[in-house]
């Protein structure tokens, strides 16, 4: 004949299973909360320069919005290593939101006057962006860094 355990043993094992997996889900929503690509991202200072990976996002607080480095749309620049008649130009699609309105940015790098565009009050400029080509080279997406600052 086999022996059942008694009730609170069932009980006793059903509420360690339980606080083990509310564990694990608090640990897994303090983790993703830390990532720096999430969707409210790190906070920036407004006229401070800071530098995003293409698809990374930060909020500037003090602005009230959000922006996100979408991709290099072209880069003509004039390789390092060449000579070049003309410096190139290379454009640098940005995303800028709040909680209702989105502004999409095309920044240039060889155009002081198209380097920076406006979103509610709030001057987006394209500082830099690395890394610059090569012409042995080409650069990935993932490669790419843009250096922003936000006034007003």
């Amino acid at each position: 004949m086999r022996r059942l355990r008694a009730p609170t043993t069932w009980h006793a094992l059903g509420c360690a299973r339980a606080m083990r997996v509310g564990l694990l889900l608090l640990c897994l929503l303090y983790v993703t909360g830390c990532d720096e690509k999430s969707p409210a991202g790190p906070t920036v200072p407004l006229n401070e320069r800071f530098t995003l990976a293409a698809g990374e996002t930060v909020a500037v607080a003090e602005a009230g919005i959000s922006l996100q480095f979408l991709r290099v749309t072209g880069d003509s620049r004039c390789p390092a290593d060449a000579v070049c008649i003309l410096g190139g130009d290379a454009v640098v699609e940005v995303r800028a939101f709040d909680g209702g309105d989105a502004t999409l940015l095309s920044l240039h790098t060889g155009d002081a006057s198209q380097s920076s565009g406006v979103h509610r009050g709030a001057r987006i400029s394209l500082v830099e962006l690395q890394p610059y080509p090569f012409s042995s080279r080409t650069i990935d997406q993932g490669d790419y860094r843009a250096t922003l600052t936000v006034g007003r």
